[in-house]
Protein backbone atom coordinates (compact mmCIF):
# COMPACT_ATOMS: atom_id res chain seq x y z
CA UNK A 1 0.00 0.00 0.00
CA UNK A 2 1.32 3.89 -0.96
CA UNK A 3 1.76 6.10 1.76
CA UNK A 4 -0.13 9.40 1.33
CA UNK A 5 3.33 11.19 1.30
CA UNK A 6 4.86 9.15 -1.35
CA UNK A 7 1.30 9.62 -3.04
CA UNK A 8 1.93 13.39 -2.54
CA UNK A 9 5.68 13.64 -3.68
CA UNK A 10 4.71 11.50 -6.82
CA UNK A 11 2.64 14.25 -8.15
CA UNK A 12 4.66 17.12 -6.92
CA UNK A 13 7.62 15.32 -9.36
CA UNK A 14 5.00 14.43 -12.54
CA UNK A 15 5.66 17.74 -13.98
CA UNK A 16 3.23 16.86 -17.48
CA UNK A 17 0.56 14.90 -15.19
CA UNK A 18 0.47 12.21 -17.12
CA UNK A 19 0.85 9.34 -14.21
CA UNK A 20 4.38 8.26 -14.32
CA UNK A 21 7.85 9.64 -13.98
CA UNK A 22 10.92 9.61 -16.16
CA UNK A 23 14.09 10.14 -14.98
CA UNK A 24 14.07 13.90 -16.19
CA UNK A 25 11.38 14.85 -14.59
CA UNK A 26 12.65 13.34 -11.41
CA UNK A 27 15.71 15.33 -11.78
CA UNK A 28 14.44 18.41 -12.69
CA UNK A 29 11.70 18.10 -10.48
CA UNK A 30 13.82 17.82 -7.09
CA UNK A 31 15.99 20.77 -8.34
CA UNK A 32 13.56 22.78 -8.54
CA UNK A 33 10.59 21.62 -6.35
CA UNK A 34 13.10 19.93 -3.86
CA UNK A 35 13.97 22.77 -1.69
CA UNK A 36 10.05 23.85 -0.99
CA UNK A 37 9.38 20.11 -0.58
CA UNK A 38 11.47 19.42 2.10
CA UNK A 39 10.42 23.07 3.90
CA UNK A 40 7.05 21.47 3.43
CA UNK A 41 7.80 17.92 5.79
CA UNK A 42 7.35 16.48 1.96
CA UNK A 43 10.51 15.73 1.45
CA UNK A 44 13.47 14.66 4.34
CA UNK A 45 16.19 17.43 3.78
CA UNK A 46 18.50 14.49 3.64
CA UNK A 47 17.02 13.39 0.49
CA UNK A 48 17.95 16.15 -1.25
CA UNK A 49 20.96 15.51 -3.74
CA UNK A 50 22.30 16.28 -7.20
CA UNK A 51 21.22 14.95 -10.33
CA UNK A 52 23.59 11.93 -9.81
CA UNK A 53 21.44 11.08 -6.58
CA UNK A 54 18.11 11.66 -8.33
CA UNK A 55 19.14 9.60 -11.15
CA UNK A 56 20.35 7.12 -8.45
CA UNK A 57 16.46 6.89 -6.64
CA UNK A 58 15.19 6.28 -9.94
CA UNK A 59 16.91 3.32 -11.02
CA UNK A 60 16.44 2.09 -7.38
CA UNK A 61 12.81 2.30 -8.20
CA UNK A 62 12.53 1.36 -11.90
CA UNK A 63 11.83 -2.38 -11.11
CA UNK A 64 10.88 -3.42 -14.78
CA UNK A 65 13.65 -1.49 -16.42
CA UNK A 66 11.30 0.08 -18.64
CA UNK A 67 12.40 3.71 -18.08
CA UNK A 68 9.32 5.18 -16.51
CA UNK A 69 8.34 5.00 -12.89
CA UNK A 70 4.43 4.35 -11.38
CA UNK A 71 3.26 5.63 -8.55
CA UNK A 72 3.50 1.99 -7.20
CA UNK A 73 7.20 1.08 -8.49
CA UNK A 74 8.31 4.99 -6.92
CA UNK A 75 6.35 4.56 -3.32
CA UNK A 76 8.12 1.47 -2.87
CA UNK A 77 11.79 2.44 -2.78
CA UNK A 78 10.76 6.07 -0.83
CA UNK A 79 8.34 4.73 1.45
CA UNK A 80 11.38 2.39 2.52
CA UNK A 81 13.91 4.95 2.20
CA UNK A 82 12.42 7.78 4.06
CA UNK A 83 10.62 5.41 6.76
CA UNK A 84 7.24 6.27 5.71
CA UNK A 85 5.86 2.69 6.11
Amino acid sequence: MTSDKARKLFEALDLDRNGTLTREEVITALRTKGPSLAASGDLPFWALGDADASSALFDAADQNGDAVLTLEEFAAVVDRRFGWR
